[in-house]
């Protein structure tokens, strides 16, 4: 083994004894506020329930051991079309919490109870960096977010219907715009392009493009 591959394997081993040291601390801290982790590509993540958001939030921000002072990303999932044999909630939040006091990273799951009206509460008190965040997946999901201070669309337009990253959006979406020469204004009107599968061409017919 040379020193490149010495020094990679080091990096591994630390990596992977920071990994169980993290493991060790949530698991202590939440204690049977975890339904379940997994740790994949040496990043752990931990799946609670909705209705513990709020209180386990807190304790992963404010506790030493864990000490997660950021929140750097929030995502929706729709998981509608994740596996024929899928039987869970249909939508779920996402969260990645960074701590830089031990230079650890965590991802939190947890899922909206009711798919026809996700809901989950909002944790923009806890960090406020997720005040956009949390729109954006209301905006894309639909899903509300409980106590928001501003809950509104942020990426799609006033007029817009729907949430386009539901699996069951249409491609084309419900409405379209366009600017109107008599009236002077722009408005909306139904989707005018008419839906059609498109297949991509794996197999080459013969004398394709002219060819034989």
């Amino acid at each position: 083994m040379d020193m490149q591959q010495q020094i990679e394997m080091q990096q591994k081993n630390s990596i992977t004894c920071k990994v169980r040291d993290l493991q060790q601390a949530v698991s202590v801290l939440l204690e049977n506020k975890i339904l379940d982790s997994m740790i994949t590509h040496n990043q752990m993540t931990i799946i609670i329930d909705a209705d513990d958001l709020e209180e386990v939030m807190l304790k992963l921000r404010d506790d030493s051991s864990t000490k997660f002072e950021q929140c750097v990303d929030l995502c929706g999932v729709d998981y509608s079309a994740y596996h024929n044999d899928y039987t869970g909630s249909r939508f779920a939040v996402v969260y990645h919490l960074l701590s830089y006091t031990h230079n650890w990273r965590l991802r939190v799951r947890t899922f909206a109870k009711d798919d026809q009206f996700p809901i989950v509460k909002s944790v923009t008190h806890v960090w406020n960096s997720l005040n956009w965040f949390e729109r954006e997946a209301f905006d894309f999901f639909g899903i509300m977010f409980e106590g928001h201070p501003d809950l509104r669309r942020i990426l799609t337009d006033y007029g817009f219907i729907g949430h386009p990253f539901r699996k069951d959006f249409p491609i084309y979406g419900h409405m379209e715009m366009r600017y109107d020469e008599e009236q002077k204004r722009v408005i909306y009107q139904p989707v005018t392009i008419e839906p059609r599968e498109i297949t991509p061409r794996v197999i080459r017919e013969d004398g394709y493009s002219g060819r034989n």
